[in-house]
């Protein structure tokens, strides 16, 4: 007897404590039953308390895992994580277009939860050029969404006007890049907002002969007094994608992941000395 399972390409970079990055990833989708692939675009030196240092593979290397993943088992969704320099950007975005994936969800990673830079200037206009305009789902936090959008995020409703202005710098570059079909799916997470637990979700279509249309949704869950946070938006993302393998539509599949990742939070999962890892088999103990 054989069978198969839907597949889910990681694209990060490697965390040796395990608590995020490829690790987390990986877990993420063990956890939801699937098959995990990854493609390794740095090694990391860190745990709960710093990122200690960064040492990125080369383009090359990046390319051949890409093409040996897609020329035999073939993913369902594609999540990319942390890619810290323009070089590997240029090459993702390269074979993404060449092999054509369906389901890309974008964790537009900048900041490590320790507070450390993972992605330099120059590479952070070149994932906003060429990485967010290939994403069906981007999920960028309330700072990088501030990078993304120029504006302070202070409340809802900038939250709103932030997800306005990242969708349409998005729809823009398409055109420019001769597509009119502009949609995307932004999830604003509001878990930096100090009154707030929610996040948005703002899906934009931009198409010609359609015009412009917006939907706006709020998805909330409980919050969870919980330091040990360490990975959160690696596995939130992961658990997108994986909803998106399984056939889910985008605002189901966000609404499902979050469900997972309050549960791997509340677990209450206590390791490490600084802002500990997240329980991902938490539904198995």
């Amino acid at each position: 007897m054989t069978y198969k399972v839907p597949t889910v390409l990681t694209i990060a970079g490697s965390d040796c404590s395990g608590g995020a990055g490829i690790q987390a990833d990986l877990k993420t989708i063990a956890a939801h039953k699937l098959y995990g692939m990854s493609v390794i675009c740095a090694l990391t030196a860190q745990n709960t308390m710093k990122v200690a240092s960064i040492q990125d593979a080369s383009a090359e290397i990046v390319a051949q895992q890409m093409d040996c993943v897609f020329s035999d088992i073939y993913p369902d969704a594609v999540k990319i994580g942390m890619v810290s320099n323009s070089e590997i950007i240029e090459t993702i975005a390269y074979k993404l277009a060449f092999h054509g994936p369906r389901n890309i969800v974008l964790d537009p990673v900048m900041i490590s939860s320790t507070g450390s830079r993972l992605i330099t200037e120059e590479a952070q206009q070149v994932l906003i050029d060429r990485l967010l305009p290939m994403a069906d789902i981007v999920t960028p936090n309330i700072p990088e969404a501030e990078v993304f959008s120029g504006m302070a995020i202070r409340n809802r409703d900038d939250m709103v006007k932030a997800a306005s202005i990242i969708a349409a710098r998005i729809s823009q570059v398409k055109r420019e890049g001769g597509s009119y079909w502009g949609h995307v799916t932004i999830l604003l997470k509001g878990g930096h907002l100090d009154d707030e637990a929610s996040d948005l979700i703002y899906s934009y279509v931009d198409e010609e002969g359609v015009g412009k249309t917006v939907e706006t949704t709020w998805v909330s869950m409980e919050r969870i007094d919980n330091p040990n946070t360490h990975g959160t938006g690696c596995t939130l993302s992961s658990a997108i994608a994986c909803n998106l393998a399984l056939g889910a539509e985008e605002v189901d599949a966000i609404r499902k992941a979050k469900e997972y990742l309050t549960g791997a939070i509340g677990a209450g999962l206590y390791l490490g000395h600084g802002s500990g890892p997240l329980d991902h088999m938490y539904q198995y103990r």
